[in-house]
């Protein structure tokens, strides 16, 4: 099973699902005032925690993943589903839905 970081629960995702964590944003501040968390921007990159199973072709051969663990990777701001764990936020999305691998 593959582990999240900084977690006591462990997450398996399944099929052709990935786990990301987004990095956080500095907090900005403009003209002196301070953006609240619920007006700030979600951040597009993110970092690949763990990897599903994945996903089989039309003969049941595994596909495998363009993305591995501790790659940094673009995701779109309303892609996926926001996952609580331990008090962290996650990122449960397909790997398709992944835009970019960042070198």
């Amino acid at each position: 099973m593959a582990k999240t970081t900084k977690s006591k629960q462990s997450v398996r995702p399944l099929a052709d699902r990935v786990l990301l964590q987004r990095f956080e944003e500095a907090e900005e501040i403009k003209g002196g005032i301070i953006i609240p968390d619920s007006a700030k921007e979600k951040p597009q990159e993110a970092k690949v925690i763990a990897l599903g199973t994945g996903a089989l072709d039309k003969d049941g051969k595994k596909i495998p993943f363009s993305v591995k663990v501790g790659d940094k990777v673009l995701v779109g701001k309303y892609a996926g589903t926001e996952v609580k764990l331990d008090e962290e936020i996650y990122l449960l999305m397909r790997e398709e839905e992944i835009l970019a691998v960042i070198d």
